[in-house]
């Protein structure tokens, strides 16, 4: 006879809430160097500091925004990562990566950080462009552009390749639940048969 041990006030405990990071450094890392860049482009400009080492400190923390959201954040946030190689006779060649391992995936809320950080910070320099136009600071075009090309970049390798990955999960599971089909008539060939039986009977 075993002894049953019961937990007395277990069932008054609340649930514990779900988690929201999985990967917080991750986070941190996706939104601090972008954020950094657009801070500093602002008070580089308040503040009067020279044009040069505004223009180095920029370029740097985009190009490392650049790289970290393309190789780290992209995969271990929403498990997606971007590829784009040049061959030798010129063509651009996109590949796509997806996670396969679902108990990989990263949450709800990350995965929002994720996209709404992608989309919001290019609009955010597409505002810089105007205003660096109409405000006739013609000096700063050259670090906007650049923010905007790199931006830019990681949001349209991202997007295609949302698009491309679930493209690649419909045509698996149709060629998988078409496999199953044919498998299943293969084995049971009354089925067909009866399949194509039963319109005719109805007919007549």
């Amino acid at each position: 006879m075993e002894d049953t041990v019961l937990d007395f006030g277990e069932e008054d405990t609340p649930p514990k809430p779900p988690v929201k990071y999985k990967h917080p450094g991750v986070c941190i890392a996706h939104l601090f160097f972008r954020s950094a860049a657009l801070i500093t482009y602002l008070l580089c400009g308040i503040l009067g500091v020279g044009f040069v080492t505004s223009f180095i400190v920029i370029i740097l923390l985009l190009s490392a925004d650049f790289w970290c959201v393309k190789n780290v954040t992209g995969r271990l946030l929403v498990g997606l990562r971007w590829i784009n190689r040049i061959e030798e006779d010129g063509s651009s060649v996109w590949e796509y990566e997806s996670r396969k391992d679902p108990s990989r995936v990263a949450t709800a809320f990350e995965s929002r950080l994720f996209w709404i950080s992608l989309i919001v910070f290019p609009l955010i320099w597409v505002f810089m462009l105007f205003s660096t136009i109409f405000g006739l600071k013609l000096q700063w075009l050259a670090v906007v552009i650049v923010a905007l090309i790199l931006n830019g970049a990681n949001l349209f390798g991202y997007v295609r390749c949302k698009f491309s990955s679930g493209k690649e999960m419909g045509s698996a599971a149709s060629s998988y639940f078409g496999g199953k089909i044919f498998s299943t008539l293969r084995s049971n060939p009354d089925l067909l048969v009866a399949a194509a039986t039963t319109p005719a009977t109805a007919a007549s």
